[in-house]
């Protein structure tokens, strides 16, 4: 019973993210002409958000489909380099860790792409607060109510339920399609080529 019960609420949650189709869309219009005006994805989240991030920004480097072996897309998780993470909680503050690297390695042309289940994690607050001040386009994928998060970034997608774990499967859900669609619009566009 408990198993039926959880497939039919995670079934309710994913069919309700149909409602954001045409700003799902509108981001992958955006992050496609970033890429192909030379720009990278920068990825952040705490936790199971930070693991999200590590591994959607893998499958832009190296790849999502098997069968779509093409050049790598730019990107890369802010949450990974645990010298870098420990030493900026250690010598300034835990706030700071995405800050600090965002700050050290935005361009023009990026991309910030937040995940976060609260919306009020304050060093995902401080790196959306600092992208808007350098007008980097950002993407956030929130849960519950979106927090203030949803305030600070250019395009907030947020998954309406409070159960974190059906949050984190949608968010997994979200990159992999908006992946999949950006992709698809590189290789379309002939911005980057498939390789053999």
């Amino acid at each position: 019973m408990l198993l039926n019960k959880k497939i039919q609420n995670h079934c309710k949650v994913i069919k309700s993210l149909s409602l954001h189709k045409k700003k799902i869309d509108d981001i992958v219009k955006k992050i496609t002409k970033k890429i192909s005006d030379g720009g990278k994805i920068l990825f952040c989240g705490n936790g199971g958000s930070a693991a999200d991030a590590q591994h959607l920004a893998a499958e832009f480097l190296i790849r999502l489909r098997p069968n779509i072996n093409r050049q790598p897309i730019a990107a890369l998780s802010l949450a990974v380099d645990t010298s870098t993470l420990t030493a900026c909680s250690n010598d300034f503050d835990a706030s700071d860790i995405f800050l600090r690297t965002f700050s050290a390695l935005y361009k023009k042309n990026d991309i910030l792409f937040a995940i976060s289940t609260s919306g009020v994690s304050k060093n995902i607050i401080k790196v959306l607060k600092e992208a808007k001040k350098k007008n980097v386009y950002s993407v956030a994928l929130l849960g519950k109510n979106g927090g203030n998060a949803k305030k600070l970034t250019n395009d907030p997608i947020i998954v309406k339920s409070n159960n974190v774990a059906i949050i984190q499967e949608c968010h997994i859900f979200l990159g992999h399609h908006i992946l999949e669609s950006v992709e698809n619009s590189l290789l379309k566009n002939k911005i980057i080529k498939l390789i053999k």
